[in-house]
């Protein structure tokens, strides 16, 4: 059984605001947004710690993750979710109905919910907006409905995905500033795109421009003591200090399963009185860059021009364009020292999205899925072209 981190205080500390917020939380009704890196406990923390805190709380909580499903429209994603949870609210004896008993003050009676329209209507044309849907659910739970999108950035990468998020935006501004409102409805996306999701709420053209982007607290010196404690207790002798230990999760963009995979190299490979201290940051500067490896061994195996496609966007800054343009074609042709045609280069550009390995950021515009293998792979370059 896999032992989880738990982070209570956190959740209670984000739940509050939210739920109840203060003059100067205010903002958070205008949708709250989470950007860190992958693998660094996001997700984790969404399912064990601030779900079950808000619905503890009375909220009707809607999560739904589009990482799940890369080759499903966002928008696809986010309706099959919402009508779900209006299929449960529909069933007398569905979990999320009894959680709304237990702790709503709402009184549901024996029945579940009953809504004036078909619900697999909802979100097509002629069907009910997102908007209408959730004011429903709000005025007969007479509580806060919260929608939680994973991997958020995944909704601007298709025209329907932001179609999505002005539905949404919608759907606040319908619900939100109506006097004596039993309820809001409360979005929060997350994301491992931290430019992405920035861009979400600081770009005027999003829908939720002006909501709050804050990055995620990724987890630090306590989580790295609760797991030397765990070894001690196994009986675990050669156990690296605190302070150590603490930098080399750092190291390892602080991914609770490359620290586990360190510590465990570290506790088999370790000689006989050697210092764990010399031996741990080692061992995870070289994990920090086989985890990149082998996201970069998969653009590798796609071929040589989806090497170059790859290779191009990565070493931009900002929004990769012109990847099937003249200049670029001439440049991929250098590179496999044979001519490149145009359709080849959108063969090679939809295998990487495919394997998603980059993202599209926008009409001709692209970028890397994990900024974290970006940046190794612009560690790697920078010593070759030192060599």
């Amino acid at each position: 059984m896999v032992s989880i981190y738990r982070r209570p205080e956190l959740a209670a500390q984000m739940v509050r605001p939210l739920l109840n917020p203060g003059v100067l939380d205010e903002g958070l009704r205008s949708g709250l947004f989470l950007s860190g890196l992958r693998r660094t406990g996001k997700t984790t923390f969404l399912l064990n710690d601030l779900i079950p805190a808000l619905e503890e709380a009375g909220a009707l909580v809607v999560y739904v993750d589009l990482w799940s499903d890369t080759q499903t429209n966002p928008a696809v994603l986010v309706l099959v979710a919402v009508r779900k949870t209006l299929v449960e609210l529909q069933t007398p004896a569905s979990s999320i109905l009894g959680k709304l008993k237990r702790v709503g003050g709402a009184d549901l009676g024996a029945f579940g919910f009953k809504f004036g329209f078909k619900l697999e209507s909802v979100g097509t044309e002629g069907g009910p907006t997102l908007a209408q849907a959730l004011t429903e659910v709000v005025d007969q739970a007479k509580t806060n409905v919260v929608l939680i999108v994973d991997e958020v950035q995944h909704a601007i990468t298709a025209d329907d995905g932001n179609q999505m998020l002005l539905a949404l935006k919608s759907a606040r501004d319908a619900i939100n500033p109506r006097p004596g409102t039993p309820g809001h409805f409360i979005f929060i996306g997350t994301g491992s795109h931290r430019a992405l999701v920035s861009e979400l709420t600081a770009r005027r053209n999003q829908a939720f421009a002006g909501a709050t982007s804050v990055p995620y607290p990724v987890l630090g010196g306590d989580y790295v003591g609760h797991l030397l404690k765990r070894l001690a207790l196994e009986g675990a002798v050669a156990l690296p200090s605190l302070e150590v230990a603490t930098q080399a999760f750092a190291t390892l963009g602080s991914r609770p399963e490359e620290m586990l995979k360190a510590l465990r190299q570290l506790g088999r490979h370790l000689p006989p009185g050697a210092n764990p201290d010399e031996h741990l940051p080692v061992i995870a500067a070289t994990l920090r860059s086989t985890a990149a490896d082998v996201e970069l061994m998969k653009v590798e195996q796609l071929g040589g021009l989806a090497t170059a496609i790859f290779e191009r966007i990565a070493s931009t800054d900002g929004d990769a364009r012109g990847l099937f343009s003249g200049e670029a074609a001439a440049d991929y042709t250098k590179a496999l020292g044979r001519e490149v045609r145009v359709e080849e280069i959108q063969r090679a550009t939809n295998d990487l999205l495919a394997a998603n390995l980059i993202m599209r950021r926008g009409h001709g515009m692209y970028g890397v899925t994990d900024p974290f293998v970006q940046e190794i792979w612009r560690e790697k370059k920078a010593l070759e072209d030192k060599d």
